[in-house]
């Protein structure tokens, strides 16, 4: 670290530690006798005791995958835990509550912290640091705690004998041993990255360091407590693979599977909404839900390229699917509602133009009418929308008397169920439209590239995969209009229909 960027880390520190001598007030009217009392009343309740002593911190009730935390923790001395907690659910924040409780108790006697490198580590250990000399509360029940000669940034000890040490991956462990006592808490932070996440090479080197350098750090017959936290952001990542080993794996997202905030009492929906807005369905999905996405399993790259004029076309198609719900938010990604405008000419299928997005069904209807008035009155409109089992009550209960409000100042748009019953979601968009996608006659209306609409729809196209992992209901949508084309067209070559000019609609606004 630059000696310009310890000064600033030192101020950094300076104004953490005298937030926290703000926030940790004491009432020093209470006695000796009566403090000690307290004491051992929370000591008797850990929530209590971490929302008393880290007012700071605790300014949520915990959720009830918190608690469970806590209580495996707390009460397996010899535990091996992974937390993949999405972000905003403090996984580093709960563990050194856990840590700080059961070292302050007497739990636990030596403690290392290791993360990608040593400068986040030492990071990552620097609040236990603080909140054992600043933390009011903390020094008033269970003393000062600061050994004078031992309390260094990434490596200090207590006046009790506790020590800690920071360590980066791949550093020499030795040396980590106390006196007698070998390590007792091994905590592992932030290990894996990105860009290591990317070279297998990186990871079996990261992972052979922890399992034979500092894993054996420990003693055989006294008992270890093992953390593990991070998110899974690649397949094969130092996480995935401790998790496969951990007495728990715990997986939580910022969303269950119900689609609800998994701490409410902390992220609304509106504010998960808002975050979730602003970045990519494939960052989301890494972030947030624990599934790391890969771009290009399935479809490599989408072109983009010019549309003919739709006067130049015999027909052309409207499809829309309003999904099941707006508001399923499984772990697999929100269903969207989706529209679009798909030509075909010269063994090539254009979209001109669509919709993509989780929004409510006025806006899914007004959506029909926006490709009405795009399209004009320049070929032949078919408009079919997706009416399968699921999506039946939409149709009937809700789709019809919507459009027929519209209708009134609007006019009417000739909407046709479409009640084909659909094989597998995957292989139908990996059948039907990826080996068009790959000979390069799907394509994407450069006019249109921008438009969040359709810059979605490429998104969901190269993250589809096997597992459907994301979200696909823009490539699903193609694919039942791509599938009318074909039908309708195969109609034409038999002279089932008769082709001319079509007439202008009056009626229509």
């Amino acid at each position: 670290m630059s000696q310009a960027n310890q000064k600033k880390h030192l101020i950094d520190w300076e104004a953490y530690r005298k937030s926290l001598l703000d926030d940790s007030y004491v009432d020093t009217s209470i006695s000796r006798s009566d403090m000690e009392k307290h004491r051992i009343e929370l000591e008797q309740d850990p929530l209590e005791w971490m929302y008393f002593f880290f007012p700071k911190y605790a300014k949520s009730e915990f959720a009830p995958f918190h608690k469970k935390f806590f209580k495996r923790a707390l009460n397996n001395p010899e535990w091996y835990e992974v937390l993949s907690w999405a972000r905003e659910l403090s996984k580093s924040t709960c563990v050194m509550f856990a840590v700080l409780y059961l070292i302050l108790t007497g739990k636990k006697k030596n403690v290392i912290l290791t993360s990608n490198s040593y400068d986040n580590a030492e990071r990552l250990i620097e609040p236990y640091r603080a909140n054992l000399d600043s933390n009011r509360r903390i020094t008033s029940y269970y003393g000062e705690q600061m050994l004078q000669g031992h309390w260094e940034a990434g490596e200090f000890k207590t006046k009790k004998g506790v020590a800690f040490r920071a360590l980066g991956a791949g550093q020499s462990p030795r040396g980590s041993r106390d006196e007698e006592i070998r390590p007792d808490v091994i905590l592992v932070d932030d290990f894996d990255t990105d860009e290591e996440c990317r070279n297998p090479d990186t990871i079996n080197k990261k992972w052979d360091w922890f399992e034979q350098s500092l894993y054996p750090t420990r003693s055989i017959s006294e008992p270890l407590l093992i953390i593990f936290a991070g998110n899974v952001i690649a397949k094969d990542c130092a996480i995935v693979r401790a998790g496969k080993r951990a007495d728990n794996w715990d997986i939580i997202n910022i969303r269950d599977k119900k689609g609800n905030s998994t701490w409410p009492a902390k992220n609304t929906e509106e504010h998960i909404d808002r975050v979730l807005s602003k970045i990519s369905t494939r960052s989301a999905q890494q972030e947030y839900f624990n599934n790391p996405l890969s771009q290009g399993d399935v479809f490599k790259e989408m072109v983009w390229g010019q549309c003919p004029p739709l006067n130049t076309l015999k027909f052309a198609v409207v499809y829309a699917d309003p999904s099941t719900s707006n508001k399923d938010r499984r772990t697999k990604g929100t269903s969207y509602k989706s529209a679009f405008l798909i030509g075909y000419r010269d063994m090539k299928y254009y979209v001109y133009r669509g919709y993509l997005d989780q929004t409510g069904n006025e806006n899914f209807i007004g959506w029909l009418y926006d490709l009405r008035d795009y399209a004009k009155d320049q070929t032949q409109i078919y408009y079919l929308i997706e009416n399968n089992s699921l999506q039946d009550p939409f149709y009937e209960q809700v789709f019809i008397p919507l459009f027929a409000k519209y209708a009134k100042s609007l006019g009417t748009i000739p909407v046709t169920p479409d009640t084909r019953s659909k094989p597998d979601k995957y292989v139908r968009i990996e059948g039907n439209l990826e080996p068009v996608n790959r000979a390069g006659n799907l394509i994407l209306n450069i006019q249109e590239k921008g438009n969040p609409h359709m810059d979605r729809l490429e998104e969901q196209f190269l993250l589809v995969n096997p597992r459907l992992s994301a979200p696909a209901d823009g490539p699903d949508c193609i694919e039942g209009g791509v599938f009318i084309i074909n039908q309708k067209n195969s109609k034409m070559a038999n002279g089932a229909i008769t082709w001319g000019r079509k007439r202008k609609n009056t009626k229509r606004i």
